[in-house]
Order: C-alpha cells, then sequence, then structure tokens
C-alpha cells in the first residue's frame, strides 16, 4: 500500500528521490573531501606557471578539451597505450577540471614531453604535416597573437582566492613573464607540462 502511494504521488516520490541522491552523493563526496590524496598535490605537482596558466586558457579557449580528455582510467588498455593512471592530485590547481570523456584525438594527460617544441608548433598550425590522417583543425592564428599581459596576474589573484598557492612574487612577476609570448608559445608551454609530474611512476 505505502509503495503504491508513493508512486502515484508525484511530490512524494520527487522527495524521497531527492533524500536518496542525497545520501548517496554524502557518502561519496564526504570522504573524498577528507581524502589527503585527493586534496594534496602529488608529490612535484606545483601551480601552473604564468605562461602555463594562460596556455591552460587559450587551450580551453580554443576547445582543444571537447576532442582531447585528460583523464587516464585504471585499466591496462589505457596504461598501457597513455601511461600511468590519472591521479587526483595530479588536478587540484585545475579550474576548472577538464578530465573529458571524449576522445576524438588522444587523452593528452601525458603528453608532456613526448614531442618537441617544434614538433607540437608544427601539429598546432597544420596538423596533416605531421600526422597526414589526422582531423583535427589547425590553429595558425595563434603564432600572430600575443597573450594580454595585464590579465595574467589578476587571473592568479583569483585562483590564490580558490587556494592555489601563488605567491606575492609569481603574482608580482606574472606581466613581465607573459609579456611579448604568443599565444602558441603559451599553448605549447601548457601542453610540455601535463603529466610530467608522474610520468615516471
Amino acid at each position: 500500500m505505502r509503495h503504491e502511494q508513493i508512486e502515484k504521488s508525484i511530490g512524494l516520490m520527487g522527495v524521497l528521490t531527492a533524500i536518496a541522491i542525497s545520501i548517496g552523493g554524502l557518502a561519496e563526496i564526504v570522504p573524498l573531501m577528507r581524502s589527503t590524496e585527493a586534496v594534496e598535490p602529488a608529490p612535484g605537482v606545483t601551480p601552473y606557471s604564468a605562461v602555463q596558466l594562460e596556455g591552460r586558457d587559450i587551450y580551453i579557449r580554443e576547445g582543444c578539451h571537447v576532442c582531447h580528455s585528460q583523464m587516464i582510467r585504471p585499466f591496462r588498455a589505457e596504461t598501457e597505450r597513455y601511461g600511468h593512471f590519472t591521479l587526483a592530485g595530479e588536478t587540484v590547481y585545475d579550474r576548472p577540471f577538464l578530465f573529458g570523456s571524449k576522445r576524438t584525438g588522444p587523452d593528452l594527460a601525458r603528453v608532456g614531453g613526448r614531442y618537441s617544441d617544434e614538433w607540437q608548433r608544427v601539429h598546432l598550425v597544420n596538423p596533416r604535416d605531421v600526422v597526414p590522417e589526422s582531423n583535427m583543425p589547425g590553429f595558425p592564428w595563434l603564432t600572430e597573437r600575443t597573450v594580454d599581459a595585464k590579465l595574467t596576474p589578476v587571473k592568479m589573484q583569483r585562483l590564490r582566492m580558490l587556494g592555489v598557492p601563488y605567491s606575492d612574487e609569481d603574482i608580482a612577476g606574472a606581466e613581465a613573464a607573459v609579456a611579448g609570448v604568443t599565444e602558441m608559445d603559451a599553448l605549447i608551454a601548457y601542453l610540455q607540462g601535463l603529466g610530467t609530474a608522474v610520468k615516471g611512476r
């Protein structure tokens, strides 16, 4: 009888569903918030440099995260192809997270240092020059634009408010660090840092 009453009352069903989801969510989320592995940086993981931070913003702006995931799952097929599975401590400074699930292109969680800067540059300008079967679009305009250096210290200040440990010196030197840097160079700096802290695990 009670089961029938719940099924016939959409309001009661909604309330009970919300309660069930809340309990399940708390059981999953609260332990993670207390886990040092999830909230502390993995050994070797540091906040992005000013140039890498700008490169990450370009990566997001150009939609690279739509086709490239940055999360290697702990399955043999993935670890053999991409390397060590992704650790929660690798992404503690990422705002927003770029795990993703779609892989039109390969996962980039461990791409740092796999190719030279020049290879990355050629690939980003016209991917088919190095990977003939690639369907990735080119981004030649990145070589012509420079980073807006005035915004970098502001971004770092905002990230510090969210817990990223940028020092006053980091923020003070950010504008000079990215002055005259092309968007292409910033994006390459970001890519070359991906996964390098835990690559050898």
